[in-house]
């Protein structure tokens, strides 16, 4: 393909991985912080599996904060952006563990959620990976 049949799809590409990032990162920033910062009980009241397994909130709360970070900011500050698809590796993992996770609970209604967020970050790190890599300062 030449230069000129590629730049329209760059044109579109780079807005979109942004949206995506930005979309991510909010998701991501909001259910870690959920996690971390909301009583079990009231938890446990959202998302019945957090009752019976609080060290394991601690850890997803965790990975959920650090994961919406990195989705975004190594890109948006140019400093050191292959962090973003770093990050991008880590929410994969961590959404098909979650995955497994709520079908061997029976919680089947919860996994086209993973799914969706499994195939955004798919997007991102195919874009910033390999398709539109932002490049350091």
């Amino acid at each position: 393909m030449s230069n000129a049949t590629l730049a329209p799809r760059r044109n579109l590409l780079g807005p979109g991985l942004w949206t995506v990032q930005s979309l991510l990162a909010l998701f991501f920033v909001y259910a870690g912080g959920t996690k971390l910062a909301t009583p079990t009980d009231q938890l446990a009241a959202m998302m019945p599996w957090t009752g019976d397994y609080p060290r394991l909130v601690l850890v997803t709360g965790l990975a959920d904060l650090l994961g919406g970070l990195g989705i975004l900011l190594p890109s948006l500050t140019r400093i050191q952006p292959r962090l973003t698809a770093l990050a991008a590796i880590g929410i994969i993992v961590l959404q098909v563990l979650a995955l497994l996770f709520h079908l061997t609970r029976g919680e089947a209604a919860v996994v086209p959620m993973n799914v969706a967020l499994l195939a955004l970050t798919a997007f991102v790190l195919w874009g910033r990976g390999r398709a539109l890599p932002i490049q350091p300062r």
